[in-house]
C-alpha cells in the first residue's frame, strides 16, 4: 500500500469534538480525514463560555446572542434572574458552528468525507481500514489510518465496536424545536430561561435560549416514558410562543458521565459526546467536547511520534485530572436537588443568593472551580443543607 493513501489519523464524527481534532492535527501536518454525515445537527442550546471562545479562537460573527442573565423558573412559577456580572455566555447556531469548524479543519489540511461510518476492520499488517457509506451508494468506501477518533456522538459505533464498556452508558434525551424569535416586545434577546417544574422535565430542565432571529425551546429527560414533545408543547404555551413558526426539530441522547475508559490500547480513542463528556445538572456540551477533541488530538499525536499506543489513555487522563472534579459535584447536585419539584423549588431559591450566582458564573465563564472565595463556599454549604432538611423557606 502507498504511504500517500494511508490517513495518519481518520476522525469520525465532525461535530465539536471530530472537527477540533481534525483541525489540531492537520495544523501539526499530519495526514488527516475527517468524516462525517451530510446535514447531521445535534439538538442543543447553543451556548459557549467566554473561555471557549479564546481557547479556541471563535469569531464574533459566529455568535447570534450574548446572554447577559439567566432566569432559573421553578415548579411553582417564582422566577429568579442570576445577572452575569462582567461576562456573558455566547449563542451560537449548531448549524452553523459546527459547518464552520469543519471548514477551518478543511482549511488546515484535513480531508473531508461525507458519508455513514459502518465499521473498523484491520489488514494483515494491522493497519486500521475504515469502513463508511456515501449516500446512495451500494458499496462501502474505505479509509486506511494508523489511528481513529471516534468522535461520532453518544451512540458512538465506534466505542461499542472498540472500547470495551462504551455499550454501557447512561443517557439523557434532549428534543428541542427552534423557532422564529417574536418581536423585540415579546422576547428578551439578552436572557436565557430555564424552568424546573417536574411536568416539563421529571429529573432534568426545560430550557429557552435565544439565537438572534432564531430560539431555542427544549426540554431532557433520562425517563423513557416521558414525552418531550409534549413538554415542548406545554412550554411554548406556557410562554406564548405557541403560535411562533417552528424552523426545524430535533432529538438525540446526551451522555450523563464520562466513560471510565476512552482507548482500546492499540489504534482508537474517543472524544466529545462519544466519551461521555456532557456536564451533569446543566448538559452542557460543547467546551467539553472541544476540549476533549483536543487532547485526543494531542493523545494521537504522541502515540503516532512514539509508536507507543499507551499514550491514547493520557486524553482521559488529561480530561478527568482538569474537570472530573467539577463533574463529580455537578453529578451530586443533579442527583440531590433534580429529584422532585420540592426540591427543585429549594433549589431555585438558593440561586437568589448572591455567592450563589457569583461563584456560578466564575466557574462557568472560566471552567475551573473558584478556590479564592472558601467563606463563600462554607456559606452556601450550610444553605443548601438549612434547604435540604427543611429547615429554611423557598
Amino acid at each position: 500500500m502507498s504511504e500517500d493513501m494511508i490517513f495518519d489519523v481518520v476522525v469520525v464524527g465532525g461535530g465539536p469534538a471530530g472537527a477540533t481534532a481534525a483541525h489540531d492535527l492537520a495544523r501539526r501536518g499530519h495526514r488527516v480525514a475527517l468524516l462525517d454525515k451530510a446535514g447531521r445537527i445535534k439538538p442543543c442550546g447553543g451556548a459557549i463560555p467566554p473561555r471557549l471562545i479564546r481557547d479556541f479562537a471563535i469569531p464574533d460573527r459566529l455568535l447570534k446572542a450574548r446572554v447577559t442573565s439567566a432566569r432559573m423558573i421553578s415548579p411553582k412559577g417564582v422566577a429568579v434572574d442570576m445577572p452575569i456580572k462582567g461576562g456573558f455566555v455566547g449563542m451560537v447556531d449548531r448549524c452553523e458552528f459546527d459547518e464552520w469548524l469543519r471548514e477551518r479543519a478543511a482549511l488546515a489540511g484535513a480531508t473531508r468525507v461525507t458519508g455513514s461510518y459502518e465499521k473498523i476492520t484491520r489488514d494483515a499488517g494491522g493497519l486500521a481500514q475504515v469502513s463508511f457509506r456515501a449516500k446512495g451508494d451500494s458499496a462501502p468506501q474505505t479509509l486506511q489510518a494508523r489511528l481513529v477518533i471516534g468522535a461520532d456522538g453518544a451512540l458512538s459505533q465506534v466505542g461499542r465496536q472498540e472500547v470495551p464498556g462504551a455499550d454501557q452508558a447512561r443517557f439523557v434525551f434532549a428534543y428541542h424545536e427552534v423557532i422564529a424569535t417574536p418581536s423585540a416586545e415579546t422576547s428578551d434577546s439578552d436572557r436565557c430561561e430555564i424552568h424546573y417544574r417536574g411536568a416539563l422535565s421529571p429529573d432534568f430542565y426545560a430550557w429557552i435560549f435565544p439565537h438572534g432571529k432564531t430560539m431555542s425551546v427544549g426540554s431532557g429527560s433520562a425517563n423513557k416514558g416521558f414525552s418531550l414533545k409534549t413538554s415542548v408543547r406545554d412550554l411554548r404555551s406556557d410562554t406564548g410562543l405557541s403560535e411562533a413558526a417552528t424552523v426545524r426539530r430535533e432529538g438525540a441522547p446526551i451522555p450523563l458521565k464520562p466513560l471510565k475508559r476512552w482507548d482500546n490500547g492499540r489504534d482508537v480513542v474517543l472524544a466529545g459526546d462519544a466519551a461521555g463528556v456532557v456536564a451533569p445538572a446543566s448538559g452542557e456540551g460543547i467546551y467539553y467536547a472541544m476540549l476533549g477533541g483536543r487532547l485526543a488530538a494531542d493523545a494521537a499525536a504522541e502515540c503516532l511520534r512514539t509508536g507507543d499506543a499507551r499514550a491514547l489513555a493520557t486524553a482521559r487522563q488529561r480530561f478527568m485530572k482538569l474537570h472530573g472534579r467539577v463533574f463529580f459535584i455537578l453529578g451530586m447536585m443533579q442527583y440531590f436537588w433534580y429529584r422532585n419539584d420540592r426540591l427543585r423549588e429549594a433549589f431555585v431559591s438558593i440561586c437568589k443568593d448572591p455567592d450563589v450566582q457569583r461563584l456560578t458564573w466564575e466557574a462557568y465563564m472560566n471552567k475551573e472551580l473558584v478556590r479564592r472565595d472558601p467563606i463563600a463556599h462554607v456559606r452556601i454549604f450550610f444553605k443548601d443543607l438549612a434547604h435540604l432538611l427543611r429547615l429554611a423557606s423557598t
